[in-house]
Parts: structure tokens; sequence; C-alpha cells
């Protein structure tokens, strides 16, 4: 499959791995690079020292092309993105953040970089300061997706930047990839899909439960972590979700956190003091992580709480990457010549 991301990027087909902490690993990335995709690494659980060991170890894995995933509001996320451009990894992917300065480094190697974006206003923003693509986050995404669906938010934007877009949220197999191609994206970012693949460090027994489960056991909430997140719909997730938690207890919670993702906690405290508008925001953030690290490391779904997105609905089997890209490469060519029978 021949694309304008395909292109950008050297890669053989148009799916890449959004980073997703504890599971965008090396491994991970390496798996969907090596099957002819794009795997990003996951850097916010991350130090620097562990960024760049984790870049080397990729490297070591594959020689394929590959990115980095940098969420620029958390702290050490600019250090991260220090290592990623030292390194001179091949595309880096920036959210929640000014990233024009990462544009321009990026830029002096010959690197590449995708600015992730929910709406026309962030992603015509991304434009300007020279993001080379878009990846556009619809509603039915795990984790941090946006409010509206991306039948309408992937054709929307397309139609208002000149640069490529990659569609997330909803695609999950090859009717995903050819629909995002119908509506004007060049190329599908599939988290859940790659997170329940055989060579994900996502537990077992959540990617076994999320077969188990449909398209409607999901919650989307701004309780959990501070922004609208969807997360697997479970007894704990509910009660997690019912209301926010109290902001001295999420402040507390969220210190103990630092010590999980290896951050002291002056530079925990210091991030909120440098973003007094979110402070909150911050505090919750923390406050999740071990809800999700019991959950995606652990296997736990009585404490912990899964990010999972709408496809699980159509999350059937826990294939290999390379069985998994095969399987859509496929089904989209079989649909191609379908629908052009259909105008024959």
């Amino acid at each position: 499959m021949k694309t304008r991301i395909t292109e950008l990027f050297g890669i053989d087909v148009p799916l890449l791995l959004p980073g997703m902490s504890w599971i965008s690993t090396p491994q991970l990335v390496a798996a969907v690079s090596n099957a002819g995709g794009l795997g990003i690494l996951a850097s916010g659980p991350l130090t620097a020292e562990d960024t760049r060991n984790a870049i080397r170890e990729i490297r070591t894995l594959t020689d394929k092309p590959f990115g980095v995933g940098v969420t620029l509001l958390m702290p050490g996320a600019k250090e991260n993105a220090e290592v990623a451009l030292e390194e001179k990894v091949p595309v880096i992917n920036f959210s929640l953040g000014k990233g024009d300065w990462l544009v321009k480094r990026a830029h002096e190697y010959g690197g590449k970089v995708i600015a992730t974006v929910v709406s026309e206003k962030h992603a015509k923003s991304a434009e300007s300061i020279g993001a080379d693509a878009l990846l556009v986050t619809g509603h039915e995404a795990a984790a941090h997706g946006g409010a509206v669906t991306s039948l309408v938010l992937i054709p929307s934007i397309a139609s208002k930047v000149s640069i490529p877009v990659i569609a997330t949220g909803g695609f999950a197999d090859g009717r995903g990839l050819m629909a995002a191609l119908s509506l004007g994206a060049e190329g599908v970012a599939m988290g859940s899909r790659f997170a329940t693949s055989a060579d994900s460090p996502l537990h077992h027994s959540v990617k076994e439960t999320v077969v188990s489960k449909s398209e409607q056991d999901t919650i989307y909430s701004n309780n959990f972590d501070g922004l609208w997140a969807r997360v697997m719909k479970t007894p704990r997730s509910v009660k997690e979700t019912r209301k926010p938690m109290n902001i001295i207890l999420a402040a507390i919670e969220a210190s103990k956190a630092a010590k999980m993702v290896k951050q002291p906690l002056w530079k925990i405290m210091m991030g909120m003091l440098v973003a007094l508008d979110k402070i909150k925001l911050l505090a919750y953030f923390g406050a999740s992580v071990p809800r999700l690290k019991a959950a995606t490391i652990d296997g736990d779904l009585n404490e912990g709480v899964q990010f999972i997105g709408q496809t699980q609905g159509l999350i059937e089997d826990i294939p290999t990457v390379q069985e998994l890209v095969d399987r859509i490469v496929k089904e989209a060519a079989e649909l191609h010549e379908k629908q052009a029978a259909l105008f024959s």
C-alpha cells in the first residue's frame, strides 16, 4: 500500500502503533515496525535514561523506522524529548503542548514530527509550526479521544489542512483502514488492537477480558485522570469515574505515583507550580497511575482501570502483530476490489 504516510515515514503499510504507557515498549514497537508499520515508543513512564536505553534497544530489534511519543504537559517529557532528538529518532509524536522547538530540532537531522490533535484549531496550529503529519483522535479512541467521532472529525480536519492525516479512534481491521482512507486519512493508528496482540506486554488476562467484552463496555469520563478519557467498564472503573477524586487526596496519590514512574517528587511539585492553571489536572493524572499500572501490568481489574477504545467490540482474538498486519492488508485489498466492482 502506498499513501503519503507510507512515503513520509518510509514504511510499507499505513498502520501505526501509538505510544501507550507500559504497552508501547521496545518489543511491541519493533514488532509493528518489522511488520511494515510504524511503532511509537511511549516515553511517559520513563526517565531520560530509560528512554535512551529503550531507543537503543529498539535499534537492536529492528532496522526499520520507528518513533517516540512525548506528552509535553507531563513532568519529564521535555527531557525525554531531548533524548529522542539527541538519538536522532526518525519520528517524534508530541501531544498536549507547544511543539515548535521539537519540529525545528527534528527537521535539522531529517526527522519527522507527528502532532496529536482533537480539533481543527490545534490541527491548523500544528501545521503552521511545520508538523509533518497529524494524528487525529476521534471520540471512539482509548484514553484521551476528542468529543467528536472519527466519522466526522477525520474528514473535517483532512479537508482543512495540506499535511497528511493519521486517523485513530475506532479502527481495528481492514474495514476500518479502508473507511479511514475514504474519509481523507492516509493511515490509521490502532492502540487497542495492537495492545491486544500476542506481542503486546499488556497482561494476558486483560487481553482475554477485552476479547470477551463488547463496544458497549466502555466509560467516557473526565473523573478518572482529569482529562476526558475512555476506559474499560468494570465495577472498579464505574466507582473511579462516579465523581472526581478530592484534590488533596489526588495530590497525595500523585506524589506516590512519582516514585512509580521514577520521577523525583520535587519535579512533580515544580511542574505543578510552573503550570498553576494545570495543577488540578497534573494531580489527577498522577493519581491515576497506580490504577493504570495495576490493570496493564498486573492484570488486576478489581483494583486497576484499563484504557480501551470502542474497538473492544471488534477484537475477537489475540494474533501476533505480523498476523494482524497481514490480515488487515488482505481485508483492505479484498474490500477495495469489491468497492471498485460497484462502479464498474
